[in-house]
């Protein structure tokens, strides 16, 4: 740590970063919270089913938002959730480039957030600002 006491600002990159993570976490509890009111609703044909992809999303989903708010606070730590999260992110993105049809573009557009978090991620920049890599002697 350095002895001055002026804080240095967050890199623009790690505010990104920790935006596309926050957009990743968000989309996923959103898509859970979906999941479960279709499933009490009684609109999918396994209401369990339903309910337990739901809660999983939803708990899947936590962890990039986590990682968000570490990155806004500058916490090293949060680099590895935020990059797993991106890496797991072009798993469904490949999934929908190779459908048919409508999903494709919903492919195209998860595989762009999931490359630009993991770019913005891995930056100098950010890496710097998270004290991560080599010590100064």
């Amino acid at each position: 740590m350095s002895d001055d006491p002026t804080p240095t600002p967050r890199p623009a990159r790690l505010t990104a970063a920790a935006a596309v993570s926050g957009l990743e976490g968000l989309a996923l509890v959103g898509l859970g919270v979906y999941l479960l009111v279709m499933g009490v609703l009684g609109t999918f044909d396994n209401a369990v089913q339903a309910w337990t992809g739901g809660v999983t999303l939803i708990a899947l989903g936590l962890i990039p938002l986590a990682a968000a708010r570490g990155l806004l606070l500058c916490r090293s730590w949060s680099r590895g959730p935020a990059m797993i999260t991106h890496l797991m992110a072009l798993i469904p993105a490949y999934t929908l480039l190779k459908s048919a049809g409508g999903l494709i573009p919903l492919g195209i557009l998860v595989a762009a957030v999931a490359v630009t978090g993991l770019v913005l991620i891995v930056s100098q920049e950010t890496t710097r600002a998270l004290g991560i890599g080599a010590r100064d002697a």
